[in-house]
């Protein structure tokens, strides 16, 4: 080895140069050569000196780390080779899983220990036909971030939301809708871009990521919601190739990583006719592929009856009950008149699923064997005292030649709430009439009848009349801290726990 050649690789790593011999690309050269020490000139690739100097024939890497006589630790990058510039387009980087601290998943909604549905930091969808109430869902969600009422990591702490809206408009309807959902309005911003030839327009991606992300950095933002996620893509993206999806969603999907601000795509179904939601998302298979969540809206066409499921759930647990909403109508005051607009609010756990709901009664003959079973559940329930648990039920209408799903179809109809008992493995059902069997009629809908969903108060909520202007928190009344009156966390105070964990540790000194 000749003495002018570096000991010491020429890229600085965390400040100072590395403590091995290494290669850095050389401008306008295929291949990599050395850099001397003092000198200035670099040695060619091909040269005695280099062949000396790196007798592994490392051409290739690009040192960020230390070469051993045991392999490479550390970061490294492998150039894809120069451009006419002499500058690589892209390289390889290659990170040992030991230098990555692990991390637990943090979730923005998290309604019952342990049952997180929304994560930070991460792409979830919200997916169902028009009208079924996704849209709402992103507008109640803004609201209870901006109030600080969603449980979760966020709880307690009223946080700023991003909102970038394509359709609909800002003064007649998000607006307005953001004020019935008791929404912080100083919190919520709307998000655009701004194009030097075109002034403002909707954001772009992935072009627009970068300024998106440092505007949450900015803003201390806890969440984007993008309202289409398709109507976003870049004028060269074709939304039904997978390819260019994830080359637009990949850097979204990023971002949300780095940033931990949860980030919401609606989406639309398809016109399919499958009963699998996640299969009906509109455009290429990788946006529910990209996305670690997808919230499944659907509403019955006959008994209205809307309900919530999650279809996929990679971080948390995928076996989560359904919730049933309804939108309700509510007028808000502006200069101008009264503007009526709808307001997503969840009445309870449903049994019924989206897969339910989308393979509702579609011929006659369905429609008859749905209003014989009504007949058959409100008799059963009534010879049982008006209750039963749900197993019982559900092994009677076997013998009598009820198929299940039939039976939670005439449920609503019959106006049966159906009540949970227990928690965990032990958690039971028991389904309740409401109504006396002289007060049934097959083919109408009960007056009053809240479907599948369980009223009353519990960790999703409880039913909000168009006549109250309050938060709409699927939050049930708060647990106070039993020594400074202020409210506990609900994940933390279901487990039991009756005071925050300083007012103990100031009890404890003081004691």
């Amino acid at each position: 080895m000749t003495n002018d050649l570096a000991q010491f690789c020429a890229h600085p790593v965390n400040g100072r140069a590395c403590d091995a011999l290494a290669v850095r690309h050389a401008g306008g050269e295929l291949g990599h050569a050395f850099v001397p020490q003092g000198s200035g000139r670099t040695a060619g690739p091909g040269s005695p000196e280099a062949r000396a100097a790196n007798p592994r024939n490392l051409t290739a890497v690009h040192h960020a780390g230390h070469v051993n006589g045991s392999g490479i630790s550390g970061t490294q990058t492998r150039d894809s080779g120069p451009t006419e510039e002499g500058v690589p387009q892209r390289r390889i980087k290659l990170t040992a899983a030991s230098t990555i601290t692990p991390e637990p998943v943090i979730w923005a909604w998290e309604p019952e220990l342990g049952e997180g549905r929304v994560p930070a930091g991460a792409l979830t969808l919200a997916a169902g036909r028009e009208g079924t109430g996704k849209s709402s869902f992103g507008i109640w969600l803004a609201a209870r971030l901006s109030r600080g009422e969603l449980p979760g990591t966020f709880y307690g702490r009223p946080k700023n939301v991003f909102y970038a809206a394509v359709e609909d408009s800002w003064s007649r309807t998000l607006v307005p809708r953001l004020i019935a959902a008791d929404a912080d309005l100083e919190r919520v911003f709307r998000v655009d871009a701004e194009d030097v030839l075109r002034g403002e327009t909707m954001i772009s991606l992935p072009m627009d990521v970068s300024l998106i992300e440092r505007a949450i950095a900015e803003y201390d933002v806890a969440a984007l919601i993008v309202d289409p996620l398709m109507s976003t893509l870049g004028s060269s993206t074709d939304a039904h190739r997978t390819q260019d999806v994830r080359q637009a969603l990949e850097p979204l999907v990023r971002m949300a990583e780095r940033t931990k601000a949860l980030t919401l795509g609606i989406a639309h179904f398809n016109k399919g006719s499958s009963t699998d939601a996640s299969q009906l998302i509109s455009g290429s298979g990788a946006f529910k592929d990209l996305a670690r969540a997808v919230l499944a809206f659907a509403r019955d066409r006959e008994t209205d009856e809307q309900v919530m499921t999650q279809t996929k759930n990679s971080l948390g647990r995928l076996d989560l009950p359904s919730l049933a909403y309804r939108i309700e109508g509510y007028d808000v005051p502006t200069p101008k008149g009264n503007a009526n607009v709808g307001r997503l609010v969840f009445t309870g756990i449903s049994e019924r699923t989206v897969e339910d709901t989308l393979s509702a009664p579609v011929t006659q003959d369905e429609v008859s064997e749905r209003d014989e079973a009504v007949s058959w559940l409100v008799d059963y329930l009534s010879d049982n005292g008006g209750e039963a648990s749900a197993g019982d039920v559900l092994k009677a209408a076997e013998k009598d030649g009820i198929a299940k799903r039939t039976l939670q179809r005439a449920r609503s109809k019959a106006g049966v709430r159906s009540e949970p008992s227990g928690f965990g493995k032990s958690k039971k059902w028991t389904w309740v009439l409401t109504v006396t069997a002289s007060d049934v009629d097959a083919s109408q809908t009960p007056v009053g009848a809240v479907g599948a969903s369980t009223p009353g108060p519990g960790a999703y909520g409880t039913y909000v009349s168009p006549t109250e202007n309050r938060s709409l928190s699927v939050v049930a009344d708060p647990v106070l801290c039993t020594e400074c009156g202020t409210a506990l966390d609900p994940v933390h105070s279901a487990s039991g726990e009756t005071a925050h964990p300083s007012c103990n540790d100031e009890n404890r000194e003081a004691s």
